[in-house]
């Protein structure tokens, strides 16, 4: 299936409604150019159900996960975007592109009140401006990656190309080897 034809059967969001379904942080960061917001059913948000609903493979699937760690006897907060079929070296690549002495996944509670947006749903658009948002070198090779859009019931397409142009992006490689 071509790209257009899968656009034409998502349920789009136009651009002048963003606001009234994403979070305000999410709409204010978000390029205008580029981007899709399409609705999504609130039971196929999670990467898999997704994948399987509305036919995008996992290594189009990008996910957004909340790092906590600690550096320079501080406690900081990172986004690491990476593809659903690859796995990250957390305590490899992860933890040196942060300089973290420790880290660890942020607990959904954390990862919540901090970013403002709903577990699930939570986009490198619109996180705190002292956040790094590190994305996986990976996720560059795709022609278009669908990413949360802040909410469970929305998600983002796009072109990678859109976060490399984004100045917040950090491009690293972060993920396993496949197997």
């Amino acid at each position: 299936m071509h790209s257009h034809e899968l656009v034409k059967q998502l349920d789009v969001i136009a651009t002048e409604q963003w606001s009234a379904h994403l979070p305000a942080h999410v709409v204010e960061q978000l390029p205008a150019q580029g981007v899709t917001v399409f609705a999504v059913a609130d039971d196929a948000s999670d990467t898999a159900a997704f994948s399987a609903r509305y036919g995008f493979g996992l290594q189009d699937c990008a996910n957004t996960i909340v790092i906590r760690y600690k550096k320079d006897g501080g406690e900081h907060y990172a986004a690491v975007v990476s593809l659903g079929s690859l796995r990250l070296d957390i305590n490899g690549a992860v933890k040196a592109a942060l300089g973290a002495q420790r880290l660890s996944f942020a607990k959904r509670e954390q990862a919540v009140e901090h970013s403002g947006m709903e577990f699930g749903g939570i986009t490198a658009f619109g996180l705190p401006a002292d956040w790094r948002i590190l994305v996986d070198a990976a996720v560059m090779e795709r022609t278009q990656i669908v990413m949360g859009a802040g909410v469970r019931a929305a998600k983002l397409l796009l072109a990678p190309d859109v976060l490399r142009q984004w100045p917040r992006c950090e491009v690293v490689s972060l993920t396993l080897p496949a197997q």
